[in-house]
């Protein structure tokens, strides 16, 4: 498990983000506990967590892009700095006696901002600082130092608001970022991990993230899955600083030392989970958790006194880990390095965005029963989720090759086109036994998911009606530098379809492939250079 870091730059890395996340989680409980003193209201104190967790609809997919398109390390340096600017203004104006609860939301969602930016680069980076084989206990690894930071960061956060207030906390978050930093300036990212043949425009590049999540069934396993988990357990982190002040009679330093067990659960989930993936299967492994969690929350629901609570969030904190672990892994497992970042970027995405809409929620249901009955309905509906998305399976993940396979030739052209020139048909030309067409159909229909997924925005099989053995499969590409892509982007794990559909060609001649691109795009006539212009200017008056 700890061997990751031995990696040089992953164990320097690891270290600097402990210190930041417990910045980050002595942050949480002071804004929690200002919150709750400048109002009393549920929807209020949940609105924290949607404004710290809204700022991923609007960025993460454009954060995700940039950091494939562009340096991920330079992504997180501006991000580091942004989120300690913002945790320090926070500071300066509670510090004055100035912070309300919505410039308190507002500085929450700019922290949020920076969140956005920095979250899948710093997963996107993961693969790149570690071997394959080690990905699994690097991700595993993360949790640890995160939920470790929890407990320490709750804990000490919770000493420091009883002690100094709200001001101090945020004022320590603001100097924690600068570890990270350090880091980032120090390490120099290896020029291979820079370089990209082709520069992918950032637009073109955004809709090409979109377009392989949309296909890729891993990570819509991944999605559903995702997105029914982090909107039922959402409810405990909406309302657990009411439930801390409210049912429990707590000060800061009790809610701080909730959340401690909370970490401290989470470390035994972190130590649980190799065994676990040992015996079980991911899709076994995240259903263990979540049923841990239902049965931590539906506890935390009753009354309860503060050592029953302890124990509760040991639970829910074993539960978190566990379950989180498994999705995570299940999204790195189904991309391929050209694509993590977006991929990743859509994960958090659908995570926060989960937990944003479950918080309003929650704490809606909280202003109008009392604070058990949001808890209750979270339950269910994580119970009748792990019914109804059972169809999306972890295990499809698990077997992914996403290593680049390299086994499409490069296209033969008398002239290359421009990189921005389209849209570009390919055709691929099969000779079948037409009693197999069924057959065939049904395994090239496979194939063409891969095509869409990589970058296809159109994909059909056509049948000569005079020859009923000859089949035709065409798709459409934006452009041929999209194209060009395209062929570094087919995985190992395409290969197996590819070759099933080829064993059905019987033809005496190979299977022909052709590339054909839009007359109207080679036939556009040549720019006009800027010095010509004034001399059109003259002709035309």
């Amino acid at each position: 498990m700890w061997r990751p870091l031995k990696e040089p730059v992953f164990r320097a890395l690891w270290i600097a983000a402990f210190v930041s996340n417990v910045g980050s989680l002595m942050q949480d409980v002071g804004s929690a506990w200002l919150m709750t003193s400048l109002t009393k209201e549920p929807l209020m104190v949940a609105l924290l967590q949607t404004a710290s967790n809204a700022p991923f609809f609007l960025l993460a997919l454009l954060a995700g892009t940039l950091a494939d398109v562009f340096d991920r390390r330079k992504l997180l340096i501006i991000g580091q700095w942004w989120m300690g600017i913002a945790a320090l203004i926070l500071g300066i104006i509670t510090l004055a006696g100035m912070a309300n609860p919505w410039s308190l939301l507002a500085l929450t969602f700019l922290l949020g901002l920076g969140a956005a930016v920095t979250s899948p680069a710093w997963n996107a980076l993961i693969p790149e600082l570690v071997p394959r084989e080690q990905l699994e206990q690097a991700i595993a690894l993360g949790s640890v130092g995160y939920n470790t930071a929890r407990g320490v960061g709750s804990a000490i956060g919770g000493l420091v608001v009883a002690a100094a207030g709200s001001a101090a906390v945020f004022l320590t978050n603001a100097v924690s970022f600068l570890g990270v930093l350090g880091v980032m300036y120090w390490w120099k990212r290896p020029p291979e991990n820079n370089a990209r043949p082709v520069r992918e425009p950032l637009l073109g590049a955004m809709r090409a993230g979109m377009r392989f999540a949309r296909h890729s069934v891993g990570l819509r396993a991944v999605f559903v899955k995702t997105s029914i988990w982090a909107t039922g357990a959402s409810a405990i982190w909406a309302l657990l600083p009411l439930i801390a002040r409210e049912k429990l009679h707590l000060d800061s330093v009790g809610y701080g030392l909730l959340l401690s067990a909370f970490g401290g659960g989470t470390l035994m989930g972190a130590f649980l989970m190799p065994r676990l993936r040992r015996d079980i299967s991911l899709e076994a492994t995240a259903r263990a958790g979540v049923l841990l969690w239902i049965v931590s929350m539906v506890l935390m629901a009753w009354p309860i006194n503060f050592w029953l609570a302890v124990l509760y969030m040991v639970g829910l904190g074993v539960a978190w880990v566990i379950v989180n672990s498994c999705l995570n892994v299940g999204a790195q497992l189904s991309v391929p390095s050209w694509v993590r970042a977006r991929a990743l970027a859509i994960y958090i995405l659908v995570f926060q965005g989960s937990v944003a809409i479950g918080s309003s929620i929650w704490g809606e249901i909280g202003n109008h029963t009392d604070l058990s009955q949001p808890l209750l309905y979270a339950a269910l509906l994580l119970g009748i989720g792990q019914v109804a998305g059972a169809r999306y399976h972890l295990g499809v993940t698990e077997n992914f090759d996403t290593r680049p396979s390299g086994h499409w030739k490069d296209p033969s052209v008398v002239n290359e086109p421009a990189q921005d020139q389209g849209p570009v048909l390919v055709t691929v030309e099969y000779t079948i036994d037409p009693s197999r067409g069924s057959d065939f159909t049904k395994a090239v229909s496979k194939l063409g998911v891969q095509r869409k997924r990589d970058g296809a925005y159109q994909w059909h099989i056509f049948t000569d009606l005079s020859q009923p053995s000859r089949y035709i499969e065409t798709f459409m590409i934006e452009t041929w530098g999209e194209h060009v892509r395209q062929h570094e982007r087919v995985m190992n794990a395409d290969r197996a379809a590819e070759q099933l559909v080829d064993s059905f060609h019987i033809g005496d001649k190979p299977i022909v492939v052709r590339h054909m691109i839009s007359s109207f795009a080679m036939t556009a006539p040549p720019p006009i250079p800027p010095e010509g212009m004034t001399e059109i200017a003259k002709e035309t008056s």
